[in-house]
């Protein structure tokens, strides 16, 4: 495939994040900061932009390889990682907010739908895109029917998604309590070996709202593997990661010796 293929793309990822920082601006201008509205539209938003760029990474991944899928990925992370705020646009943050008591059951399921609905609307907006087929890469995509990534029986793939989510969070915990330099380049260079590494077996999505939006009604899986394997699998492994990172044994291989005497004194 050529460059120029490759360079629509990127074009067009990188104007769905200006789109969607624009749409935060006139947010923060508009709606009051104040209650949950505000909260529940950047959700919406980060989820549309973090949907719209991984449609547009499907094409390239098909087309350009998964090491081109996956340099693309670790620079659209840091991204949303300094611009997102406090979206995370990922329903299991909001379930471990709701166990450590932070939220309430009530935002929990408002944000998740919030999320739900900008992930699953953006895709007609990524269709118009494709069925203009100003690349190579997009001829006939509009349209076609679609396949699911789960290469795996539904239990494995579960599991793999649930593994993956729980290694995902106690990085980013580490992260977060270490604050090491560069800590977000870090996070997102382990999330996406991580997604790699699940590439070619259940599809590495480690996001109910982002695998929902993509994989939601496509060959290869019924609605109910679909909810065991992106809705049951990646939550509990993100709602696990909280009792587990508790562990004194945990926090002595990721923060040290005296985090781990510290928690098992506690």
């Amino acid at each position: 495939m050529s460059t120029a293929a490759l360079g629509v793309s990127a074009l067009f990822m990188v104007g769905c994040c200006a789109i969607a920082q624009i749409a935060r601006v006139v947010t923060r201008r508009v709606v009051s900061r104040e209650g949950l509205v505000p909260i529940l539209i950047n959700e919406a938003i980060a989820a549309a932009e973090l949907c719209a760029c991984c449609f547009e990474l499907i094409i390239v991944a098909d087309n350009f390889g998964v090491s081109m899928y996956a340099v693309c990925l670790f620079l659209l992370t840091i991204w949303w990682g300094r611009v997102w705020g406090d979206a995370s646009a990922c329903p299991y943050t909001h379930m471990e907010d709701v166990v450590e008591g932070r939220t309430s059951f009530k935002e929990m399921a408002l944000r998740s739908w919030a999320e739900l609905m900008g992930g699953c609307c953006v895709y007609r907006v990524v269709q118009l895109f494709w069925w203009l087929e100003l690349a190579e890469t997009h001829r006939g995509r509009a349209f076609e029917v679609c396949n699911a990534d789960l290469q795996v029986s539904p239990y494995l793939g579960a599991v793999i998604e649930g593994v993956a989510t729980l290694l995902c969070r106690l990085a980013s915990k580490t992260i977060s309590e270490k604050e090491p330099r560069f800590g977000s380049y870090i996070d997102s260079f382990i999330g996406t070996s991580l997604v790699v590494a699940a590439f070619n077996f259940s599809g590495g999505y480690f996001n109910p709202v982002l695998a929902t939006a993509l994989k939601w009604g496509c060959r290869g899986h019924s609605h109910l593997e679909h909810i065991i394997v992106y809705w049951l699998g990646a939550c509990a492994g993100a709602v696990l990661s909280i009792p587990v990172f508790r562990l004194p044994a945990v926090r002595r291989i990721l923060l040290g010796e005296e985090a781990g005497s510290k928690s098992k004194q506690e």
